[in-house]
């Protein structure tokens, strides 16, 4: 999963980030909650940590502004060291999932992480398999079904698409992407994403026969839409009557 921490110390930070990083997440850094909401607002992440206070903009802040913008589903937990009351009323109050004071005990602190992110995206904690309409996911084997046929895929044509149909709906940004897939931040611009999403649109029929589309979304990436019944029987009458 790809993580975004705000913190303002930067030995808790940096201990944050191992912890996150150690469990197998790619991790975001800041030291500034103004910088850190700029940057969300072009990219996309999994989950968030934020420190209560912050320069130019709090934990707190960014926390509102996520809520009004992205809803609910996106993981929020607050690493801070102010262990008031008060505060953390506050904070689960504004739309927080959790908060442990500092420092963190990086064990238990961990775990919190997986609850929630098991909580906000259980099809991504499965069992080694997942079924979306006429596709059948197998992890283990990397393998994608399309009704009963197999159909041959690549190592990192396989990340993409279960990041894309664990992920329904929702808009992907390109570096996102590009960090959940290749396992490295995306730092300049390149085709290989729109390559990649081309060729895989072609493979597993993603279309509205199959009861979804993959489209671009301007200036941010992609996102897999699951077309209503009625949409598809809509596409395949008039495909009949053609």
């Amino acid at each position: 999963m790809r993580i975004a921490i705000l913190q303002r110390d930067p030995v808790q930070r940096q201990l944050i980030e191992l912890i996150l990083s150690q469990a197998g997440h790619s991790c975001l850094t800041y030291d500034d909650g103004l910088t850190m909401s700029k940057a969300l607002a072009r990219s996309t992440v999994d989950m968030l940590v934020l420190d209560w206070y912050g320069m130019r903009l709090s934990g707190y802040d960014v926390l509102k502004s996520i809520r009004a913008v992205a809803g609910d589903q996106m993981p929020v937990l607050f690493a801070s060291e102010d262990s008031s009351e008060e505060s953390a009323v506050r904070a689960f109050t504004g739309g927080a999932d959790d908060y442990v004071n500092l420092p963190v005990r990086p064990v238990e602190f961990r775990e919190r992480v997986s609850a929630l992110l098991r909580r906000a995206y259980p099809d991504r904690h499965g069992m080694g398999s997942f079924d979306v309409g006429p596709y059948h996911f197998d992890s283990q084997r990397q393998l994608v079904m399309l009704r009963g046929e197999p159909v041959q895929l690549s190592g990192t044509q396989y990340r993409l698409a279960s990041l894309f149909f664990s992920n329904i709906g929702r808009v992907l940004s390109r570096d996102h992407i590009f960090a959940m897939v290749w396992g490295r931040e995306f730092r300049e611009f390149t085709r290989t994403i729109d390559s990649h999403v081309s060729r895989l649109r072609l493979l597993l029929d993603i279309d509205a026969d199959n009861g979804f589309r993959l489209q671009p979304v301007y200036k941010s990436g992609y996102r897999l839409l699951e077309l209503s019944k009625r949409e598809t029987d809509a596409r395949r009458l008039l495909a009949a009557v053609a």
